[in-house]
């Protein structure tokens, strides 16, 4: 058993309470409480968005790639960023988009894609920027936004990481974290800020998209499962090709609950954060991205830190398996993994943190205590 765990899930009665009421319901597809989820996470982002509940959030990037760029051959290009969880470069393959990769801004501090290092990677192929927000800190985003429309290319946000986040502006204003390219993917994995076991949300504000989105996730179908259960339609058209990719109202009720619980759960995190800064800031051996700036208000969504490099990482983690605490690594370097070995183009910010960050336990209900047990593990840790 571990003494402390990597993750656990934020949940009460109030959860329990919320699937008791679904089952008790006899539907489980896409009803009533998955479009009270839309309208409530919609009003949660602001700034007119539109969102669809889907199976995950790589289900919302596929989405996403199918209806921005519809057309998209071979020979065209999207830019990823090369520290990242591989649904990026996965959902970009399987649209059958080549992709490129983006470099970090930096390797102590900022591990957000690098705008410059995007521009950079421009040719007459690209078609498409993604970005991930890390960690649940904001990217560049007036200087991404600004290079996508001075390009003409689609900008895409990869969001698994940022709900609560959000990124302020020289003029001191603040705007919701996948709200500023033409669409955005959340994700409501088991380990995310919102947590619904599976379940993701896709998100743009353009009504043509959204209508393009709303087709490819169930299957181009023009009358929704539900309408024919309660007998307001019975048969349907199918007027483009779709897929399935539907959430279920059980992830939907539990996403309502934790999106209600969302703003403390993430103030939680950030006094557990700020207790990890205390205890490591002076440990020679590790530093914290992040930790001097930031572009907006995080939600502190994982605790990376980055070991030095005569620090074995493996030691480590095996030491600290020993006295009980759990870590992982957030990522891996893309070009490592046998389906992308033929990624050549050179990200070395990016691939200097995979092979040297670790990322510590971080869950709103955990204690100080339980931070300072991993500190304690860490810092005895010399190899």
């Amino acid at each position: 058993m571990w003494r402390v765990q990597l993750h656990k899930i934020n949940y009460d009665e109030r959860e329990y309470q919320a699937v008791k009421e679904v089952l008790d319901s006899g539907w489980l597809t896409i009803s009533e409480r998955t479009h009270s989820f839309e309208e409530a996470f919609s009003n949660f982002l602001g700034h007119d968005s539109k969102c669809l509940a889907v199976s995950s959030a790589t289900a919302a990037l596929h989405m996403a790639l199918l209806a921005c760029l519809p057309d998209a051959g071979k020979n065209d290009e999207i830019i990823t960023p090369a520290l990242t969880f591989i649904a990026d470069q996965n959902v970009s393959r399987i649209a059958g988009i080549k992709n490129v990769l983006a470099d970090i801004s930096s390797v102590k501090d900022d591990w957000s894609v690098d705008s410059g290092d995007i521009e950079a990677r421009i040719t007459p192929n690209t078609k498409a920027v993604m970005i991930v927000h890390y960690a649940g800190f904001a990217c560049d985003m007036a200087r991404i936004t600004a290079l996508c429309r001075k390009h003409g290319l689609i900008l895409i946000e990869d969001c698994a990481h940022t709900p609560g986040a959000d990124y302020l502006a020289e003029d001191g204003s603040r705007q919701s974290l996948g709200t500023f390219g033409d669409a955005a993917a959340f994700s409501f994995f088991a380990n995310k800020n919102i947590a619904a076991g599976e379940g993701g949300m896709v998100v743009t504000r353009n009504p043509e998209l959204f209508a393009k989105l709303k087709g490819l996730r169930s299957h181009g179908m023009s009358v929704p499962s539900f309408d024919r259960y309660k007998g307001r339609a019975v048969s349907y058209d199918v007027e483009a090709p779709g897929l399935n990719y539907r959430i279920n109202e059980i992830s939907s009720a539990l996403g309502l609950v934790q999106l209600e619980k969302l703003q403390e759960a993430n103030e939680k995190r950030k006094k557990l954060v700020e207790h990890y800064y205390n205890r490591l800031d002076d440990v020679p051996f590790v530093s914290i991205p992040y930790r001097r700036f930031s572009r907006g208000k995080p939600n502190y969504h994982i605790m990376p830190i980055l070991l030095s490099e005569k620090t074995d990482r493996a030691k480590v983690i095996e030491s600290m398996k020993q006295d009980g605490v759990q870590t992982s690594i957030h990522y891996p370097a893309i070009n490592r993994f046998s389906a992308y070995k033929e990624i050549v183009n050179s990200a070395p910010k990016a691939e200097y943190v995979s092979a040297h960050e670790l990322t510590l336990p971080l869950y709103p209900e955990m204690t100080i205590e339980e931070v300072d047990i991993v500190c304690d593990a860490l810092i005895k840790c010399r190899y």
